[in-house]
C-alpha cells in the first residue's frame, strides 16, 4: 500500500506542474482546475482507505479513487484533443491515470470478494 500512496501523491505533484503549463485561456483554465480536482483527490481518499474503519468503508473510499481516476482519464483526454497543454506530458499522465484506474479497479474488485 505505501507505494501506491507514493505513486498517488507523485501523479498529483505531476499533474498540478503540468497544469502550469496548460494554456492560459478560460477553457485552459477551467479544464486545468478540473484535473486537479480529481487528479488530487485519487491519493487523498486512497489514504482515507488505508485508514478505513471496515472493510466495507476501506472498499467505499477505494471505489472514490476509481471513480477520481476515471474522471481524471476525461479531464486529460479533453485537454490532449483541444491541444491546451504540452502533448507528451499530457500522454505519459494519461498513460499512468488508465493504470491507476486498473489497478484501483482490481483492489476494489479483491476488496468486495472478501465480504
Amino acid at each position: 500500500m505505501q507505494d501506491l500512496k507514493k505513486r498517488t501523491k507523485h501523479f498529483a505533484l505531476d499533474t498540478i506542474e503540468l497544469c502550469t503549463r496548460i494554456s492560459k485561456t478560460t477553457s485552459g483554465q477551467i479544464l486545468s482546475k478540473q484535473l486537479i480536482r480529481s487528479a488530487t483527490s485519487i491519493g487523498a481518499n486512497y489514504r482515507e482507505a488505508d485508514m478505513a474503519h471496515s472493510k466495507a468503508d476501506f472498499a467505499a473510499k477505494i471505489s472514490i479513487c476509481l471513480k477520481e481516476a476515471s474522471e481524471t482519464t476525461y479531464w486529460l483526454e479533453l485537454l490532449a484533443e483541444s491541444d491546451l497543454g504540452p502533448r507528451d506530458k499530457l500522454n505519459a499522465l494519461h498513460d499512468e491515470s488508465i493504470e491507476l484506474t486498473k489497478i484501483l479497479f482490481t483492489i476494489r474488485k479483491n476488496a468486495k470478494e472478501k465480504f
